[in-house]
């Protein structure tokens, strides 16, 4: 009998000693007639008295009992608390299998097809109108009676708000998923693009500009984390395709569009107006077909912490910008890659329209040539993915993103020798105009291979922090690329197109190297990184089955 047992007794035994019968002794008239009688202390005759005299000594007792074991309950009075989970792991809600229907990975074709062509769309959208605002710079330069350095400021800060927003977006797309981050870029970037079409001033034009790129940030930050959340290493690869010329197309196809619509009877402030039509159907299209991908928040097992929100989801992408070499040095030669792109939007400009005497519209059609590069590149890359898929089956599925890294090393020249050629085809104008437009094809084409490959080695190095390292990726590319329009027009004009286009060349010459560094270092770089992928070698683990070790 345990202590707690024993305690109960005893309070039984005094309820009993507390309610048991009084015995008392009754005189009569003629002499001591003394009895025991069995009976209860009667009191007032009170309704309270009257409800306590009807209830019975056990029922009393039991009251009594239940009273102390009340005050017994779990924890006090000795008593220990019940044990813990043997195994908490068996308890935590996970997908049943690698099969389970629930998982991204697992959603059919169709399904993917259509959600790849949504987030592809809306990636579009914001890198449209990043550019299209470069056809509008003549007729703003009149309206407000600024230069037209002040007026290629709505270029800069649109992408300098790309810079900005992922310190947002990744980590709330982390926290409560994919989809409120996608909606709320959206509907923002639309709101702000309006808001910058219907503007009275500079200051106006300029901040919402600003506030419009700061939420079409959203979809260049968080797209390639949604691709990694739906398909696995084997077909990644062409979802990344997608968005890679979804990135770099929308730039290119917007300077002829614009310079159309600014030459007709709309008006430069429609070159807004339709961005912000196509990115309220964005906003739509993401309601409407768009479900949550990221898996923890399908699960439903994302906790909030005000400290670690702050601590490590808001600063993760600062941090792992700064302490992890390979996003710093493949970042910066994405960033490049990207400054360029927006210096193209500057040069063009002046070598189709001031020396070949194009019109706005018609000069931007060359613009053409940068895409068909971008389309040949696009299709390169997806012949490659046969050959990655027999590579990932023999490493039984495990990626080495190094595998990544040979298109970026070759593609990397065809880059450099696009921009020499541009520069020495484009100065004069008895150069026939086709041939710095051929040049866009070569430059296209590396452009695209580069970025795209780096950004598959990007994932495959830190996959579980897709969306914090493309943050990161984005933070400093877009802050370097916004730099580029603001001094493009200056230098060719003082340089000549021919140096210009040179200098241009030997940087894209330095920066071939880079992945060639990482083919050989990239490694031992991730096994001291805090966040890196651990490489896997199917041959290393039949050595280890081999010697007998789990």
């Amino acid at each position: 009998m345990d202590t707690l047992d024993r305690d109960l007794l005893e309070a039984e035994r005094s309820a009993e000693n507390e309610i048991s019968p009084s015995r008392f002794s009754r005189e009569g008239a003629a002499g001591e007639d003394t009895f025991r009688s069995i009976s209860f202390v009667t009191r007032a005759p009170t309704r309270a008295s009257v409800l306590s005299n009807r209830l019975e000594p056990v029922e009393l007792n039991r009251i009594r009992t239940y009273q102390l074991q009340h005050q017994s309950t779990v924890g006090s009075a000795g008593k220990p608390y019940p044990p813990s989970l043997p195994d908490a792991e068996e308890y935590v809600v996970e997908f049943t299998g690698p099969d389970d229907p629930i998982h991204p990975h697992n959603w059919s074709f169709n399904k993917k097809l259509y959600l790849s062509v949504t987030l592809s769309y809306i990636t579009f959208v914001a890198s449209f109108a990043s550019a299209i605002f470069s056809s509008a710079i003549g007729p703003i330069d009149e309206y407000f009676h600024i230069s037209t350095e002040v007026a290629t400021l709505g270029i800069s800060l649109y992408v300098l708000g790309f810079a900005s927003g992922p310190t947002l977006w990744a980590p709330l797309s982390e926290l409560n998923g994919r989809r409120l981050p996608l909606l709320l870029g959206m509907f923002g970037y639309s709101i702000f693009t309006i808001a910058a079409a219907t503007s009275k001033d500079t200051q106006t034009l300029m901040l919402c500009r600003f506030f419009a790129g700061f939420f079409a940030a959203s979809p260049l930050a968080i797209v390639p984390a949604c691709f990694a959340d739906m398909f696995g290493h084997e077909s990644r690869g062409i979802a990344i395709t997608m968005f890679a010329m979804a990135v770099f197309v929308g730039p290119f196809a917007s300077p002829f569009t614009g310079g159309f619509i600014t030459q007709s009877y709309l008006g430069w402030r429609w070159t807004m107006y339709i961005s912000a039509i196509m990115g309220f159907l964005g906003f739509a299209l993401v309601l409407v077909l768009y479900p949550e991908t990221y898996a923890p928040a399908v699960l439903d097992e994302v906790e909030v912490d005000f400290h670690e929100l702050l601590t490590n989801n808001f600063s993760r992408p600062i941090r792992m910008l700064i302490s992890e070499p390979i996003i710093l040095l493949v970042t910066l030669y994405m960033s490049f890659i990207y400054g360029l792109m927006y210096a193209l939007l500057g040069a063009y400009p002046i070598v189709f329209q001031e020396v070949h005497g194009m019109s706005l519209g018609v000069g931007g059609l060359p613009f053409i040539g940068l895409m068909i590069g971008e389309a040949i590149g696009g299709i390169y890359i997806l012949t490659l993915q046969p050959g990655y898929a027999k590579k990932l089956t023999a490493n039984h599925h495990h990626p080495i993103p190094e595998w990544r890294l040979p298109p970026v090393m070759v593609r990397g020249v065809f880059f450099s020798a696009g921009m020499f050629w541009f520069g020495w085809t484009g100065f004069r104008s008895s150069i026939h105009w086709m041939a710095p437009t051929a040049s866009g094809v070569f430059i296209g084409f590396g452009i695209l291979c580069i970025f795209l490959q780096c950004f598959n080695y990007l994932i495959d190095s830190y996959l579980s922090f897709a969306a914090s390292v493309f943050a990161a990726d984005t933070i400093l590319r877009s802050a370097i690329g916004a730099g580029f329009p603001l001094f493009t027009r200056q230098m060719f004009h003082n340089l000549g197109i021919e140096w210009a286009g040179t200098l241009l060349g030997c940087l894209a010459v330095i920066m071939v190297p880079i992945p060639l560094v990482f083919s050989f270092w990239g490694p031992s770089l991730r096994k001291k990184s805090k966040f890196g992928e651990r490489d896997y070698h199917a041959e290393d683990n039949d050595k280890i089955a081999e010697m007998g070790e789990p």
